[in-house]
């Protein structure tokens, strides 16, 4: 019997950032199933549209995706994995296009903040936002405009028959953006050394960094913290943080204290920490 193909909702199109991260996590055939947002994506793992779904989260050079904290706190589903992909970013245009050619450039506000620098020197050039990179070059190619460019990465260029206008184009060559994995359900993931916390603390003096201070007595390394505001609630906030663990009992001690040192502790997921691979 045929085994049945994973169902991963990614957000984009083929050959997206989101494509290639699903790839690269799973290691096995699956089929992608594209949503245009991520509010779309989040509905496609809801309604069990998907076993899974893979979401960026943060970027190297634009740095957190905020809208995307909020939706993990909306619809409550379980970090299972990380995966951290190197992004590289190439202009792409139709064949024989030269760079003078070009008066206007399209992709994922994302991609185009990681491109500042490079945009920022062009002169008569509008720069537009799209849902997604790989379905920039797709209108690239469809629309048959040789005056228009998009950014995205050289699986797109490949598929849809574009050439590299200019390579590399990120500020920083060292670029990439962390993904989660996501599904409906709580897995127990053998061998978890890392996980995302989401809580509150009171509105006083040493309330979080006495959350901070039980991290560090345990021997917890917090490799990321993030307030997020609470709707509703004028200057109170929610605050996500990422910590990683040698050994899982140090963790549990440390999470029994922190749960009596704030409000509405939610473990969003344990799970296997990704290595940074360039």
């Amino acid at each position: 019997m045929k085994k049945r193909k994973l169902q991963v909702a990614i957000q984009g199109i083929a050959t997206s950032f989101h494509e290639m991260a699903a790839i690269t996590h799973f290691r096995e055939p699956i089929d992608t199933i594209e949503c245009l947002s991520f509010h779309a994506l989040c509905e496609a793992l809801k309604n069990d549209r998907a076993d899974y779904a893979v979401m960026a989260i943060e970027n190297s050079i634009a740095g957190s995706i905020l809208p995307n904290y909020f939706l993990l706190q909306e619809y409550h589903f379980s970090i299972v994995g990380e995966l951290y992909l190197p992004i590289h970013m190439h202009l792409l245009a139709l064949p024989g296009v030269k760079m003078k050619d070009i008066k206007s450039i399209e992709s994922h506000p994302m991609a185009i903040r990681q491109c500042s620098e490079f945009l920022q020197r062009l002169e008569g050039v509008e720069i537009k936002e799209s849902d997604d990179t790989a379905l920039s070059a797709r209108r690239v190619k469809d629309n048959k405009r040789k005056d228009a460019a998009a950014i995205a990465n050289e699986q797109a260029a490949k598929k849809f028959g574009l050439q590299i206008l200019e390579k590399r184009i990120e500020t920083h060559k060292k670029n990439f953006t962390r993904f989660l994995i996501l599904t409906r359900k709580n897995g127990i993931i053998e061998g978890s050394n890392k996980a995302s916390l989401s809580f509150e603390v009171a509105n006083e003096a040493g309330s979080l960094a006495n959350v901070l201070t039980t991290f560090k007595d345990h021997s917890i390394n917090l490799t990321k913290i993030q307030s997020i505001p609470i709707i509703g609630k004028p200057r109170e906030y929610s605050i996500h943080v990422d910590v990683e663990w040698k050994q899982k009992k140090n963790y549990d001690t440390a999470l029994n204290q922190v749960l009596r040192q704030t409000r509405n502790l939610s473990v969003l997921g344990e799970y296997r920490k990704s290595e940074i691979k360039f």
